[in-house]
């Protein structure tokens, strides 16, 4: 599925940049000219092509693409998923990755309706258990072993491993009441089988952090790692604390997934004042988290920055860490030749007023600021998110139930 950009009509001229978070190697300040069928075909200072589209960078940034490990895009095959646009190019963001909103059972949909007609890349964590997501916390996924389909989730995955990327649980005692770690070893077991990564959502115990992080090796993803749910944050148990130091050290890989429940400022602070980085920055957009505390990625990278993270970290935990947690090129992105993907940025001067998962507030006194997506020859407009003011709730399209 990977960089499947239609070709355009003419080439596309990035004019005046500055290359961030592609390594070393590279112009402060350089254009990059990109092929009509999407690759790079040049690099350096003052190129010209005849015909081209040209966008003046003006000193902006450009690094890998964005990229959302963490988002719910599968719209219309659950409650709680929005448009791949409400999440892709249109903020920034060029690679999309569904975190678990489709089970085996309705994977087809996904793939046929949202995959493949996205202008983004989209790729997905199959959830574990086999109606992912269809109404979010109303009817869990994961009852008990008649939610899971083995031999069905070893078929789905075989037959869509360019799209699937890992699989997916929700491990927090609102989605498998007192199933405690069964669900986690069993897509442990079969991400062994599978060659595939695991994600776990983190959440309200059981299952405790504590024993989740146990369980996990090299490539597979804690999300909510900066949550600030009672005994569930790394904040309040130095123990737990310590755990996720040391699976952070083996390769365990902490990504951020504010989400609507599931981000706590005082928690990711301490947590970067003695030096823990989440590897990953995501940000869990759904339905009933765009209009409340996370807005989109560009509105949590600037979190992250305001929290203590430095600028470059920032950077790369939105580009290449999370390509490389799904095993995409992630090597001289910027060679010719190389497909292009990129997002084109500005770092601005800012007052906006934040909230994390819990309802503190934060000023954000540097905002990141996406003023294209670049997919292949294709710059797409882009730029932040802000939600509707006042209190107006957003409501399904379909039904006219309120989304809280």
């Amino acid at each position: 599925m990977g960089n499947s950009f239609a070709p355009a009509d003419r080439p596309l001229l990035l004019a005046d940049i500055r290359p961030i978070g592609f390594g070393l190697g590279l112009p402060e300040r350089c254009d990059v000219l990109i092929a009509p069928g999407g690759t790079v075909a040049a690099v350096g200072p003052g190129l010209a092509a005849d015909g081209a589209e040209r966008i003046e960078g003006r000193g902006a940034f450009l690094s890998p693409g964005w990229t959302d490990l963490h988002a719910h895009i599968w719209y219309g095959g659950t409650d709680i998923s929005i448009p791949p646009d409400e999440a892709g190019a249109a903020r920034g963001v060029t690679t999309i990755v569904d975190a678990g909103s489709a089970g085996e059972a309705n994977f087809h949909g996904f793939r046929e309706y949202i995959a493949e007609p996205a202008r983004e890349n989209v790729y997905a964590f199959l959830n574990l258990g086999s109606i992912g997501l269809v109404a979010c916390n109303r009817v869990s996924e994961l009852m008990d072993m008649r939610s899971i389909d083995i031999d069905r989730i070893k078929a789905t995955v075989e037959a869509n491993r360019d799209v699937i990327r890992g699989l997916k649980v929700r491990a927090s005692a609102v989605i498998t009441g007192g199933w405690d770690m069964a669900p986690v070893k069993l897509a442990k077991k079969l991400g062994r089988i599978l060659d595939l990564p695991l994600m776990v959502h983190v959440g309200e115990p059981p299952p405790l952090y504590d024993d989740v992080l146990a369980v996990l090796t090299e490539g597979d993803i804690v999300t909510h790692c900066f949550n600030g749910k009672v005994g569930g944050s790394i904040l309040e148990d130095e123990d737990l604390y310590r755990l996720a130091e040391d699976a952070a050290s083996r390769g365990v890989v902490l990504d951020v997934g504010h989400g609507g429940a599931s981000f706590s400022f005082d928690v990711a602070k301490a947590a970067l004042a003695r030096g823990l980085k989440p590897k990953t920055i995501s940000t869990d957009l759904h339905n009933r988290s765009m209009d409340q505390s996370v807005w989109d990625m560009a509105t949590t990278l600037s979190k992250l920055l305001s929290l203590g993270m430095d600028f470059e970290d920032v950077v790369h935990a939105a580009t290449i860490a999370p390509r490389q947690v799904i095993r995409l090129d992630t090597e001289d992105l910027l060679a010719i030749g190389k497909p292009a993907e990129f997002t084109l940025f500005e770092i601005e001067d800012s007052t906006v007023t934040v909230r994390d998962a819990h309802g503190a507030t934060s000023l954000l006194e540097k905002t990141f600021e996406p003023r294209y997506a670049i997919l292949g020859a294709h710059a797409v407009h882009a730029h932040r998110y802000h939600p509707m003011e006042g209190d107006v709730p957003r409501a399904c399209a379909h039904c006219g139930w309120p989304l809280p």
